[in-house]
């Protein structure tokens, strides 16, 4: 494995971190309120930051979601990114890419998920020419108030189905979760949408459309939620070098270096799990295991660091104003998107004792304990 950046991958996460760091200041993102900021998804998409996603990777998408999660800010670039132009890119027809992608690129459209999927959640009718009828409810879908397609599978069969959000029987209420990501409650009533399918995959090579997009999505959240540990723990070290007690800096006491050793440690294992995921990915390995392990570091671990982080801040941390308390909100939204660490642990439980894994021929996957974190930049030999 080799987790170093390749030229077109750096370029892709500089260029992201400066229009994050320049655009989603404390400042703006006070006035945003739940919604999306308008102005950076503008400056996002005209800088060719969505379609570099497609260009750098899996993780090259996480590299730049790393630097989103760091300043937190309000934009659906991880939804339109996942559930948008990778899913169709990987999974949709030659017609489907080349109507959907360009507008997803530039922001003319904005695409999130109804995942995971929930068994008797949303049923799907099949009719000849592939097009299909959706019923059911999905209770929370990130920046659904903002989108303009959802990729929504199906509760039983795992079909991934195309909806508008403005076709008839498709019904959006708002919804307030722990983080400002314009939530919506999505009811399908008959609903119209279209199969994403490439009749041209070859079933027995090609990976499963919905295991593959879960995994994609499981990923890249991960990578977002390093970003927003690292921002986290960023502001508990500067607010510990100067806040002074009793005559000398917070962070001079034990006690405050060993919380925010832990905190380092665990947001590295969160990056480096990520970076597995991704790099497995895109290597064209099978990264369903590796996704699962980054999420449950995400969850685990992501609650770790956001407590430790809102601690270390002491009373100020408990303001709702203060730019550290919205790294504590994301990190909780975090952690319990696609999967609770308990019900990720026991659905990779469930993959190591079936035995059956196509990546090691009937035997249980091979997939390394816990992770040791790297210094960034630094390849694993190096590492190691």
């Amino acid at each position: 494995m080799d987790f170093t950046p390749t030229p077109e991958q750096t370029a892709a996460r500089e260029l992201a971190a400066r229009i994050f760091g320049d655009l989603s200041t404390p400042e703006r993102l006070a006035t945003c309120g739940t919604g999306t900021d308008a102005a950076l998804w503008k400056a996002l998409c005209a800088a060719g930051l969505p379609g570099a996603a497609e260009e750098t990777g899996l993780l090259g998408l996480v590299l730049m979601l790393e630097e989103q999660g760091r300043t937190t800010a309000q934009v659906p670039f991880a939804a339109t990114c996942v559930y948008g132009l990778l899913a169709i890119g990987a999974h949709g027809s030659p017609e489907q890419r080349a109507r959907l992608l360009p507008p997803l690129r530039d922001g003319e459209a904005v695409a999130t998920g109804a995942f995971p999927a929930r068994r008797g959640g949303v049923r799907s009718e099949r009719a000849v020419d592939g097009t299909g009828r959706l019923t059911g409810t999905v209770p929370v879908v990130p920046w659904l108030r903002e989108a303009t397609h959802v990729l929504v599978p199906d509760g039983t069969t795992r079909t991934l189905w195309l909806v508008r959000t403005d076709a008839p029987g498709v019904r959006r209420d708002s919804v307030e979760t722990t983080a400002p990501w314009s939530a919506g409650r999505l009811t399908l009533d008959d609903a119209p949408a279209e199969t994403i399918a490439n009749p041209d995959a070859n079933p027995d090579l090609a990976p499963a459309p919905y295991a593959d997009t879960l995994a994609l999505a499981r990923t890249a959240f991960a990578g977002l939620q390093a970003g927003v540990c690292a921002g986290s723990l960023a502001r508990a070290v500067s607010h510990t070098i100067t806040r002074e007690q009793f005559g000398r800096p917070l962070a001079t006491n034990q006690g405050v270096q060993l919380r925010a050793a832990d905190a380092h440690m665990d947001t590295e294992a969160i990056r480096v799990t990520a970076y597995e995921a991704a790099w497995r990915r895109d290597a064209g390995l099978d990264a369903g295991p590796h996704a699962l392990i980054a999420a449950w570091w995400a969850a685990e671990a992501g609650t770790r660091v956001v407590h430790s982080g809102q601690h270390l801040h002491g009373g100020i941390g408990a303001d709702l104003d203060h730019p550290v308390h919205r790294h504590f909100l994301w990190g909780r939204q975090l952690a319990g998107y696609l999967g609770a660490g308990a019900e990720v642990l026991d659905e990779l439980g469930e993959l190591l004792t079936a035995g059956r894994h196509p990546d090691a021929g009937g035997r249980p996957p091979e997939i390394s304990g816990s992770p040791r974190p790297q210094p960034r930049g630094a390849s694993p030999d190096e590492a190691r």
